[in-house]
């Protein structure tokens, strides 16, 4: 079994969840929506936690399929559960039955977990399907001591499932689950803090792909062993999300595409993504941003700049397997591993120099006593990108009241920030609106330094915070 590493902040959650159910009040059910990308470890989550807990339970994990495949599988599930009492039923006919079905044999005494897994299949193959959740909720469910976990990878129709105005509203606590932290990934992997940053850049911090991941093995060993595998995680996971989060928006995946060999500005996505007409180009980022796979930047400063927005890809590992591998699968195919790890080679350093940024930023955040504290951490640059500040850190966004810092990051592997990055960063830090010569300078590195003026934060220091 692969070893299960992180995740306390969610066990204690759904820890703290089953305690309200085993306190047996009038209505002791309780329920919980988690939601997040596919592969992100949902359902491996709740199988270990359910592992741990030891409670009868139901697992049932939609497929998408039509209604009348998933009923049979629903109650083929219910029968080889754990829950008591669960077989000798006949197939219902709609989700209803099912639900009301799944209330008889839910105990009445006993505490129990009931896991609907990649939910959101199930409201859009029934549109009756949330308001009967709702229905035997209310009336049943929550009246026996009862766990339910809803799962869903659709991360907005999670949210609008939950929502206001929508049937299961108020009824459950909302979790949204994200990849491993790069702390995590250097427990699993063993690597020091600045190679197992490296490592959650190619990963994603996703548990699938670094199950894959041997003992002692480094970044270059992990992708020359995957690239060698048609079948590897690292290959296959980034066509399943392309296939699943956007099964039908062809030109969608074409923008995505784009933004994900480097193109981060609207025009410059257009002509890559074949010359589209504007307004098709701004329905497609709607369509990505909406499922959170874009995110759209603005300077961050104290005077507003809406105009300058850029968007990248929100995944660390879509953002590496769009750039490197989704061309090179065909090459994989044929046998030619080689020259896809040749061309990871040939642009890692430029890649990677841009695509720690955003993610230092988070680590950022919870560096608390280090930098100053900020509420928001972004990047300022201007229309001409002539002058661009990696670290701006200010009291809100998008536009600031008081900027806190202005920093820069230098992940080389040898070449420390030097005085000269620091000349630099001084004379851009001037043109970033709501700066003055005393706002504190921050310098993320890979390589120790000692300059004055300057606070330093090293690969150790992030991961260790993070």
């Amino acid at each position: 079994m692969v070893r299960f590493i992180g995740r306390d902040t969610e066990m204690a959650s759904l820890d703290r969840l089953l305690r309200l159910v085993q306190r047996g009040d009038d209505h002791p059910g309780r329920a919980i929506a988690i939601r997040g990308r596919r592969r992100v470890g949902k359902s491996r989550l709740v199988t270990e936690w359910l592992r741990r807990t030891g409670l009868p339970s139901l697992h049932f994990t939609a497929e998408g399929s039509p209604l009348d495949q998933d009923l049979p599988a629903f109650v083929r599930e219910l029968r080889t559960s754990t829950l008591p009492d669960a077989a000798g039923f006949g197939t219902p006919a709609s989700w209803s039955d099912a639900l009301q079905l799944l209330a008889l044999v839910v105990p009445r005494d006993t505490p129990s977990v009931v896991v609907l897994d990649e939910v959101s299949y199930l409201s859009r193959a029934d549109v009756g399907f949330e308001g009967a959740l709702q229905s035997v909720w209310d009336t049943h469910l929550s009246r026996r001591p009862v766990l339910l976990v809803l799962i869903g990878s659709d991360r907005a129709e999670m949210e609008r499932l939950t929502s206001h105005g929508r049937p299961f509203y108020g009824r459950a606590t909302e979790l949204s689950l994200g990849p491993l932290r790069p702390r995590d990934v250097a427990n699993l992997t063993g690597l020091p803090a600045a190679e197992a940053i490296d490592a959650f850049l190619v990963t994603g911090g996703l548990p699938l792909v670094l199950s894959e991941w041997e003992e002692g093995m480094s970044v270059w060993d992990f992708l020359a062993d995957s690239v060698t595998s048609p079948v590897s995680a690292l290959l296959v996971s980034g066509e399943r999300v392309m296939t699943s989060e956007f099964p039908v928006e062809a030109q969608a995946r074409t923008v995505l595409r784009a933004i994900g060999h480097g193109e981060r500005t609207f025009s410059n996505i257009a002509r890559a993504a074949g010359d589209i007409p504007h307004a098709s180009l701004q329905r497609s980022l709607g369509v990505l941003t909406a499922r959170q796979a874009v995110v759209e930047d603005v300077p961050l400063s104290t005077k507003p700049a809406p105009r300058n927005k850029r968007y990248r890809i929100e995944d660390p590992y879509m953002r590496f397997w769009l750039a490197f591998l989704s061309d090179g699968i065909r090459r994989i195919d044929q046998g030619r591993p080689d020259v896809v790890l040749d061309r990871i080679r040939a642009g890692w350093t430029s890649w990677r120099g841009r695509a720690v940024e955003p993610v230092v930023r988070r680590m950022l955040h919870d560096l608390t006593g280090v930098i100053p504290e900020s509420a928001e951490i972004g990047g300022w640059w201007t229309r001409t990108n002539d002058v661009e500040v990696d670290l701006v850190g200010a009291d809100h966004a998008p536009v600031a009241g008081h900027v806190s810092f202005v920093g820069s990051v230098k992940w080389r592997d040898e070449h420390a920030f030097d005085a000269r990055d620091l000349a630099d960063l001084v004379i851009h830090r001037d043109r970033v609106p709501g700066t003055t010569a005393e706002t504190p300078l921050v310098a993320v590195t890979r390589a120790a330094i000692d300059l004055a003026g300057v606070t330093v934060v090293t690969p150790q220091m992030l991961v260790e915070g993070a």
